[in-house]
C-alpha cells in the first residue's frame, strides 16, 4: 500500500515552489489563487530569499501547506494515495490534497490556525525543545513529575527523539532533569512557543470555530491523524479530531508504527524536505521512500 506524507513547520526553506510554479501553468494559477485567498502576495515571499520573512509562523505555516497541496494537485494521476497523513501543520495538507477539504478552506483554516498559534504565544511566553536518546516512557515520567510549570511531550518523532513543550521554566526544568536521566541532548528549539501543549488553548478555541464553519467531504483514502494514529475515512470524525490537534501531542510514532501495521510499502513525502523520510527509516529501514517531484 502507498502511503503519501505532508511535513509541517520546519520544512520552508527560500526559494520553496518555485520549480513547480515554472513548470506547470496550473500550479501558476493555484499560486496566484492563494495570493488571492491570503490578501498578500506569498509567492514572492516563497521565491525570494528573505529567509527571515519565511521564518515568521503566519508566512511559514501557509507557504508549506501550499506549496505541499499545489505540488499533489499538479501530479495528477499519480497522485494515489492508498493512505495520507502530516505531521501537525501537514495534517491539513494530507486533507486537501485527499478532498476532505477545499483548496481554499484549507488555506483559510491553516491561515488562521498560524495567527491564532503567534497570538497565543505573544500571551505565554514559552518554548520547545528536542530530548534525544530517552525512551518515551522516561520522558513522559520527568514532564509529569513538573508540578508548578507546564511541560507535556509534544511530538512524539520517532524512537529516540521526542519534542517536549510548555512554559520558559518548564523547559529548563525538564532538560536539566532528563539530561540527569540519560538523555544524549536536550536541545531548546527556536520556535515562538509551545505548540501541542495546553499553553495553545486560545489558539485551539479560535481555530475550533473555523473548523466548525468549514465543509468536510468524503475523501479518496483514510487518513492517519496526529491525535488518533488510526485511518479513517469519517469525516464528523476527522473533523473533531482536527480540534484537538494544537492542544495535544502529534503522536508520529505510533502513526509510522501503525500505517507499516496496515500494510504501508512506501511512502512518498510531499512537500519541501525530507525529514518525514528520515523518521520513516528510524522505524524501518528497508522502507522505500521518496520526494514527490514533478
Amino acid at each position: 500500500m502507498k502511503g503519501y506524507v505532508f511535513p509541517g513547520q520546519g520544512a520552508q526553506f527560500a526559494g520553496m515552489g518555485k520549480d513547480i510554479y515554472d513548470k506547470s501553468s496550473e500550479a501558476k494559477k493555484m499560486f496566484h489563487q492563494a495570493n488571492k485567498i491570503l490578501g498578500f502576495d506569498i509567492t514572492a515571499i516563497m521565491f525570494g530569499e528573505d529567509a527571515e520573512k519565511l521564518k515568521q509562523t503566519k508566512v511559514t505555516q501557509p507557504a508549506i501547506f501550499i506549496h505541499s497541496v499545489i505540488l499533489a494537485h499538479v501530479l495528477g494521476g499519480s497522485f494515489n494515495p492508498d493512505m495520507v497523513a502530516g505531521h501537525s501543520l501537514g495534517e491539513f495538507s494530507a486533507l486537501v490534497a485527499s478532498k476532505y477539504i477545499s483548496f481554499e478552506d484549507g488555506l483559510l483554516l491553516v491561515s488562521k490556525r498560524a495567527y491564532a498559534m503567534q497570538s497565543a504565544c505573544e500571551k505565554n511566553p514559552s518554548s520547545m525543545a528536542a530530548i534525544l536518546g530517552l525512551d518515551e516512557q522516561i520522558v513522559e515520567d520527568v514532564c509529569n513529575k513538573i508540578k508548578n510549570e507546564i511541560v507535556v511531550p509534544a511530538n512524539y518523532n520517532c524512537p529516540g527523539q521526542i519534542v517536549i513543550s510548555g512554559s520558559n521554566e518548564g523547559i529548563k526544568l525538564a532538560c536539566k532533569m532528563l539530561l540527569e536521566e540519560g538523555a544524549k541532548r536536550a536541545l531548546q528549539l527556536p520556535v515562538g512557543g509551545a505548540f501541542h501543549s495546553p499553553l495553545m488553548k486560545s489558539a485551539q478555541d479560535e481555530l475550533e470555530k473555523a473548523i466548525n464553519n468549514t465543509d468536510f467531504f468524503n475523501g479518496i483514502c483514510p487518513i492517519y491523524q496526529n491525535v488518533a494514529t488510526k485511518p479513517t475515512s469519517d469525516p464528523k470524525l476527522i473533523k473533531e479530531n482536527l480540534k484537538k490537534q494544537l492542544t495535544s501531542s502529534v503522536m508520529w510514532t505510533q502513526t509510522m508504527k501503525q500505517m507499516i501495521a496496515d500494510g504501508l510499502s512506501s511512502v512518498t513525502e510531499v512537500g519541501p524536505g525530507k525529514v518525514l523520510q528520515g523518521l520513516f527509516k528510524k522505524i524501518n529501514r528497508s522502507m522505500p521512500t521518496e520526494s514527490a517531484c514533478l
